[in-house]
């Protein structure tokens, strides 16, 4: 959450020349309601079974960038999904840094409470060891410009021979 796998995720889609999805955005396409509407509908476990849905559509399509929400980790079959049918790229910032990226963000139902920060340090102590099982290649995202980021994952991708 904040890490910047939405701008990231565009950017370097638009470098490779392929497709950007966002599981955030194509479940309220989809469904026709904003993400906090789900949840308050649904509750979390709702949400989580649309996004899982998401999740194993996406990624069976060729030559996409994925950018999933930062609690698609916590399900073991999108876990299996994602390694297994793609290169994942685990984009990490301190929870300081990722706090004043989202602190203003009223999309972000699970911050929605009176300590918003611990919330955000407990949800990153919990799903931090899935995303390094998960991650193919793990970048940190703080205090470096997004077209940065995009070009240490191009030069990493171009070493591994994912790209040419």
């Amino acid at each position: 959450m904040g890490a910047g796998k939405s701008t990231v995720g565009r950017l370097l889609a638009e470098r490779l020349g392929y497709e950007f999805y966002d599981t955030d955005h194509e479940i309220e396409a989809r469904t026709g309601a904003s993400i906090p509407m789900i949840f308050d509908i649904e509750g979390e476990s709702g949400f989580r079974r649309r996004e899982a849905q998401v999740i194993d559509e996406l990624t069976q399509l060729p030559n996409i960038v994925l950018a999933t929400g930062g609690g698609a980790i916590l399900k073991p079959e999108n876990r299996k999904h994602l390694r297994s049918r793609g290169f994942v790229i685990y984009l990490c910032s301190d929870v300081d840094n990722l706090f004043n990226r989202v602190r203003h963000d009223k999309n972000r139902p699970l911050l929605a409470n009176a300590n918003p920060k611990a919330t955000l340090a407990t949800i990153l102590k919990e799903r931090e060891p899935l995303y390094q099982e998960v991650a193919d290649l793990v970048v940190k995202t703080e205090a470096v410009p997004v077209g940065q980021v995009v070009r240490r994952i191009l030069n990493q991708l171009k070493e591994r021979n994912i790209i040419l």
